[in-house]
């Protein structure tokens, strides 16, 4: 399962130091290195979406990813909240790595 996080977290800085943005296509692992590269794909309708790991979470049980708001619309989940996806990393940003 995925979620996301908006607005009211912009200017936060995120895990990795940078200030979040709504607008960019980032997102929140519990694991994965920062600047690795992730391909999400709602399950529900097969879209499709590339973002950076740039943060820890979620923080809460189930979900494996939080995603921006720019992304959870691309997605077209912004409306439910959440969604069933497959995560895939494709590109791991050794210069980044946690």
């Amino acid at each position: 399962m995925a979620s996301y996080y908006g607005r009211a977290h912009d200017g936060h800085r995120t895990a990795n130091g940078r200030r979040f943005d709504h607008r960019e296509f980032t997102a929140a692992h519990p694991s994965l290195p920062f600047g690795t590269l992730v391909r999400v794909t709602n399950l529900g309708n097969s879209r499709t979406v590339t973002v950076e790991i740039t943060d820890r979470g979620p923080h809460i049980k189930r979900r494996i990813i939080d995603v921006s708001l720019a992304a959870a619309r691309a997605l077209h989940m912004q409306k439910s909240g959440v969604a069933r996806v497959r995560v895939e990393a494709f590109r791991i940003d050794q210069a980044s790595r946690d």
